[in-house]
């Protein structure tokens, strides 16, 4: 059954309602492609051929069942996704990803290995110590995490159940740009905010999780690709919903899944196809950074946060030269239709969050401000 109207794919992301829409930097729940909400909109009373709008359809009926699997089979398909890995839509975020992982791959009497390189991980390595024994394997906190660490500086324990790191991390503006090598210990990964952003060696990872706020589509659904052998891990006695086997096991459906997030999710992966896959969204996010950076690097009115060799594609986090500035600056942006660019709570500052979605015109606008906010307050 086909149970989406047409797709019209081929318009420009930002070409229509620019006159409503302003550009949105922040970090999450964060900007999404106009066509799939446009699509989402023509089709939220009623799914074509359906009669019900998807947030009415039963989780059990074939309409949805088909919604659920054309979104895995396009994530498989546009992520190169291997056949012995199983892809789980949850919720709970990512925040509940750091204690599954744990409770579901750190067995008694192992260690898991994480490296800390930022808030998130900070907060993942606190979760699985309520769970089992946990090796920071290696740290950036001494220096504001304002890099990835090397790989001399990781030691990594022989054997481990895992291996954890964040791939990129949202509030400080870094980036894994090479993947540590583990060897024969999975390599776990929270992609909340940098899946599908540029083409992944799937096989590299035992596990990959992220919340869909950033790049897949709304708050509320929570992506797993796991390895089939790690299922096994998995004990009998884990609660019910908290089980990868079990989830695995009822493909997502043990329970109510986010329908409506899924097929959000689903409509997304569709653009991201259309657009040419990972390898074109890679070219475009390089193309943005690249332009953004360029900027705050131009005369160090700005300054960049991060180590240039551990900057963040998809966060691009700087100061001004006073706090009292910085309240100007994001007051004058948000006026002029500049959203969500105040820096996390927890270290201040800029952030611009470039996300899939965020157009190549919105990096355009933001960088003729900065300029014209560095001319009359510089």
């Amino acid at each position: 059954m086909t149970i989406v109207g047409p797709v019209l794919w081929d318009r420009p992301v930002y070409a229509s309602h620019m006159s409503s829409r302003i550009f949105n930097f922040s970090a999450g729940p964060a900007v999404m492609p106009l066509p799939v909400l446009e699509q989402a909109q023509r089709e939220l009373v009623t799914l074509p051929g359906v009669g019900m709008s998807v947030m009415e359809i039963s989780h059990r009926s074939k309409t949805f069942e088909d919604l659920l699997n054309g979104a895995i089979a396009d994530i498989r398909e546009l992520a190169n996704v291997p056949s012995h890995y199983r892809l789980l839509m949850l919720q709970g975020g990512a925040s509940l990803q750091f204690s599954m992982v744990p409770m579901n791959l750190l067995s008694s009497g192992s260690t898991a290995d994480y490296i800390d390189t930022g808030t998130w991980a900070d907060k993942a390595i606190k979760e699985a110590t309520r769970v089992g024994r946990v090796n920071v394997t290696g740290s950036t906190k001494a220096s504001n995490y304002n890099r990835i660490p090397a790989a001399r500086e990781l030691t990594l324990t022989p054997g481990a159940a895992y291996v954890h790191i964040t791939s990129n991390n949202t509030i400080e503006g870094t980036q894994w740009h090479t993947l540590p090598d583990t060897g024969d210990v999975p390599l776990v990964a929270d992609a909340s905010s940098d899946i599908f952003s540029r083409p992944t060696d799937i096989g590299r990872f035992g596990l990959i999780y992220a919340g869909a706020q950033k790049n897949l589509g709304p708050s509320g659904v929570t992506l797993v690709i796991v390895r089939e052998d790690l299922l096994s891990r998995s004990r009998a006695d884990l609660p019910t919903m908290l089980s990868y086997k079990v989830q695995s096991d009822n493909n997502s459906l043990y329970n109510t899944p986010n329908t409506f997030g899924v097929y959000i999710l689903g409509l997304t992966m569709k653009w991201l196809k259309s657009l040419g896959g990972l390898a074109a969204i890679a070219r475009l996010n390089e193309r943005k950074a690249s332009t953004l950076y360029a900027e705050v690097d131009r005369t160090g009115f700005y300054r960049g946060t991060a180590e240039k060799a551990s900057r963040s594609l998809m966060n691009v986090t700087f100061r001004l030269p006073s706090e009292a500035l910085e309240k100007e600056f994001e007051k004058a942006a948000t006026k002029t239709g500049l959203d969500g660019l105040k820096g996390h709570r927890l270290v201040g500052g800029m952030r611009a969050s470039i996300y899939n979605a965020f157009p190549e015109e919105g990096v355009a606008a933001l960088v003729q401000f900065m300029r014209e906010f560095e001319r009359t307050k510089g």
